[in-house]
């Protein structure tokens, strides 16, 4: 018989130890992936909303359709939208996430996102656009944007 008392302590400290793992991967990757870079899609002056250009005739922004990131999942996992809409991706879980295109450069891509951060992508073309999180590449995701 197991004595879960006496392992609880060990399971906090094993899943504490990936998250630093992942946090120190974060920071000497981050910057050869761009992540932590100068920007304002945090917000210009008073905290508004502003966008950042991007490739393919995205840009990123903050606010619009949700896709919440909960338990190793994007939930919807595929969502439609009419052009010119935006999508805001929110982590739930506890452990960090990315949201990243799958084309080949990148369209959008997300720096690690913690708990309860957020990223937007306003998708002003028609098209298909896959993505996933770089972290956990299992977790994958669609967004399927209509002509107006």
């Amino acid at each position: 018989m197991c004595n879960f008392r006496k392992r609880l302590p060990r399971l906090k400290a094993g899943r504490l130890a990936v998250i630093w793992l992942i946090a120190i991967l974060g920071m000497l990757l981050g910057p050869a992936q761009g992540w932590g870079q100068p920007s304002d899609q945090a917000g210009g002056e008073n905290g508004a909303p502003t966008s950042i250009p991007l490739p393919g005739g995205v840009q990123a922004i903050a606010t619009g359709q949700q896709v919440d990131i909960n338990n190793f999942d994007f939930s919807p996992m595929s969502l439609t939208i009419e052009a010119g809409a935006r999508v805001t991706w929110t982590n739930h879980d506890d452990i960090p996430h990315t949201v990243v295109s799958s084309d080949n450069p990148p369209v959008f891509k997300s720096p690690p996102l913690d708990t309860d951060d957020a990223f937007s992508v306003t998708f002003a073309k028609p098209g298909t656009y896959t993505y996933f999180c770089s972290v956990h590449p299992k977790m994958v995701g669609t967004i399927i944007v209509r002509a107006k």
